[in-house]
């Protein structure tokens, strides 16, 4: 016993303390609020003092006209953002791979990867001024062709295209990366071969390449399935509006709207703890998934 605590890698058990109790406070302690779930919460009265309902909350938001047009725009949202967050990355990286000259290789890296560390606020600001349908450019640009101005961020038949492109443009450049690193993994010899056989780039990409990044292409498709109901708070809350509800209302903007703006804290916490417990099944499930196609463990 006395030489298991003499161990040398005590400091790094020590230096997890930080971030350990980091995720007690922030992510473990608040889950004690469940119970609101359960509640006629009343701020004023407290965990302890407020009504017990059962799952009246529940059933109150089933009840709601809305609740499956949320869900439904949801699952939308959020799958087009997997699947074309997902095609983009490995096509940019495919032919960033094929660019011989470093010096340009590593600027069109840089410019595709700053839109990542921009927040929501700064590119819903720029977004909007972008696709004003007054001023914005892409709107002259269409008048100049003789189109009539769109109003994209206003329009339900445009606002979803909207929010997965400018999604996909804000976070392909960081995926980019993902799938680069794969690209230094494999066997140069192997281009080398497929060279002496006659094999084209084309081949060598269909053959080689794509082969040779299929483990980490399954793991991060897999892994993506717990982002299911996931369509991306920050992004929504900055873009949409009441006209644009149909069809870019989405689980997090309508739990905000019930819980902080109409203080219904039961409803709200009812419908965030039923989203959670979904995207914990569809965790669970994505994670087995990435083990069994892709040998990866977290542990």
């Amino acid at each position: 016993m006395l030489r298991k605590m003499k161990s040398p890698y005590w400091p790094l058990h020590l230096m997890l303390l930080p971030g350990v109790l980091l995720v007690l406070v922030f992510s473990y302690g608040p889950l004690l609020g469940i119970v609101i779930a359960f509640q006629r919460f009343l701020p004023a009265k407290g965990f302890f003092d407020s009504q017990w309902i059962g799952l009246d909350n529940f059933q109150y938001v089933l009840d709601l006209p809305d609740s499956s047009r949320i869900l439904w725009n949801t699952v939308i949202i959020a799958f087009f953002k997997i699947v074309v967050g997902f095609i983009v990355p490995v096509v940019v990286s495919l032919l960033l791979n094929e660019v011989r000259k470093e010096l340009f290789k590593r600027s069109i890296q840089t410019m595709i990867y700053l839109p990542h560390f921009l927040s929501w606020i700064i590119l819903g600001g720029i977004l909007i001024d972008i696709l004003s349908p007054s001023s914005g450019i892409v709107n002259q640009f269409l008048v100049w062709f003789g189109i009539e101005p769109i109003y994209f961020l206003g329009d339900n038949a445009w606002f979803r295209p909207v929010l997965v492109l400018s999604d996909v443009w804000k976070e392909f450049g960081f995926n980019t990366i993902v799938y680069l690193a794969a690209l230094t993994s494999i066997n140069p010899s192997l281009y080398e071969a497929a060279i002496v056989d006659g094999a084209g780039r084309w081949k060598q990409t269909l053959h080689i390449t794509l082969p040779g990044m299929m483990p980490i292409i399954v793991l991060t498709l897999t892994l993506s399935l717990g982002n299911v109901l996931n369509a991306g708070f920050d992004q929504v809350f900055n873009l949409y509006s009441p006209q644009v509800y149909e069809t870019g209302d989405i689980i997090d903007t309508f739990v905000y709207r019930i819980g902080l703006v109409d203080a219904q804290y039961g409803v709200a916490t009812a419908v965030g703890l039923f989203k959670s417990v979904v995207s914990l099944v569809f965790i669970s499930a994505s994670y087995y998934l990435a083990y069994r196609l892709a040998n990866y463990r977290i542990f």
